[in-house]
């Protein structure tokens, strides 16, 4: 485990910086022209990037960033079936 001594200034940055991150992963997760395999990177670094926001913001802010589980099911059930198709 690592440990890291930041100011209020650096925390609401990293906060802005991640909230901007997962915006733009947000709405491109969300266009269909993005190849699947390419979207499976994004939701990688989503998860990420989202657990680190956890961290750092209050949970009420992190609510407008969680992506509903039907989604990701919905989502993760078309890839299985374009794989089969295959």
């Amino acid at each position: 485990m690592l440990g890291i001594l930041i100011n209020e200034d650096e925390v609401k940055e990293i906060q802005y910086m991640i909230k901007r991150e997962l915006d733009e992963l947000l709405f491109d997760m969300n266009d269909e022209r993005i190849d699947p395999l390419i979207k499976t990177a994004m939701e990688e670094r989503y998860q990420i990037l989202f657990s680190l926001f956890q961290r750092v913001a209050p949970s009420k802010e992190c609510f407008q960033y969680i992506r509903s589980a039907k989604k990701l099911k919905n989502k993760h059930n078309k890839r299985n079936q374009s794989n089969l198709q295959k």
